[in-house]
């Protein structure tokens, strides 16, 4: 795997991978104006939906967990031990290491470098390389990872609609890399997260706040290859499975590059609001772990 590919590559799918697993905006459900509180578990997975929709991640992360488990998930990422709701995004890992390629001094020309002596006019290759990529990483989520089967049986939906979108995309074309490449890189210098201490100095409302900005930038630049998140973000419906107790599965359903993806995800509900089961479950880890968040290196 070339140097920069790699990343680029892996950020592609994280972002693409957070957009759409916490989603749905059910046409009939609506969130009472005044209250602005989810009472059910389709007006929970709309309002993260939103949250998305509007690069709203310090929003996201407020409303995807109890008031008391955020307090403890921002304690932990000042003492470094967590950079949730990051990482709900496969590959989290890699992002402080990724935002500070992007965000270095030389990092314009040394990318657009990199693209014209690797990638432009390599529509073939790159094309293949994308192919394989989505076999394995379909294959990697059937049995490898800490998923749930909900989120088992919705990431290797993405993974191969993110695929098929790939293989038929312009990533050869120099005058979308060279944009590509300009707005990303300046939108990571202008986040102030270019160095892997960055996230934990900010701290996690700042730096969420942050990220948001960037990943409007990040929508942008697919646009230009054909894939509009916002538009799949519009067009998610969700509908209530079953109900019992405080525990209910709602179905989700979008579009994704023109192609169906049906998914279910599983909700509780804690102290009167419903929450995704797997966030919750992914946010108390985190919280428990006292593991140092590990940065991977630019």
């Amino acid at each position: 795997m070339l140097p920069w590919r790699r990343p680029l590559i892996l950020l592609l799918c994280a972002w693409l991978l957070a957009g759409c697993e916490r989603p749905p905006a059910p046409a009939a459900v609506v969130v009472a104006p005044e209250a602005n509180i989810p009472s059910t578990p389709a007006q929970a997975v709309q309002t993260l939906s939103r949250h998305l929709r509007d690069n709203d991640l310090e929003a996201f992360a407020r409303d995807a967990v109890p008031p008391s488990l955020h307090r403890q998930l921002e304690a932990a990422w000042r003492d470094g031990r967590t950079r949730w709701p990051l990482q709900e995004l496969p590959f989290d890992k890699r992002l402080p290491g990724l935002m500070a390629t992007l965000a270095a001094p030389d990092a314009p020309e040394h990318l657009r470098g990199t693209f014209e002596r690797q990638f432009a006019g390599q529509g073939g290759p790159i094309h293949s390389a994308v192919s394989s990529l989505g076999v394995f990483g379909a294959r990697y989520l059937q049995d490898q990872g800490d998923f749930s089967a909900d989120e088992r049986a919705h990431y290797t939906q993405l993974v191969v609609t993110v695929s098929a979108w790939a293989r038929k995309a312009p990533l050869d074309d120099r005058v979308r890399a060279q944009q590509a490449i300009a707005t990303l890189t300046d939108a990571a210098r202008r986040s102030g997260l270019g160095s892997v201490d960055a996230f934990r100095a900010l701290g996690m409302a700042t730096s969420l706040r942050r990220m948001g900005r960037f990943q409007g930038v990040f929508k942008q630049a697919l646009r230009a290859y054909g894939l509009d998140l916002d538009a799949s973000l519009d067009g998610l419906r969700a509908s209530l499975q079953q109900q019992t107790g405080d525990t209910a599965t709602v179905r989700m359903r979008y579009r994704l590059d023109d192609q169906p993806v049906d998914a279910l995800v599983s909700l509780q509900r804690v102290d009167g609001r419903w929450y995704l089961t797997d966030y919750l479950r992914h946010a108390r880890a985190a919280v428990a772990s006292e593991a140092a968040v590990a940065t991977a290196a630019p």
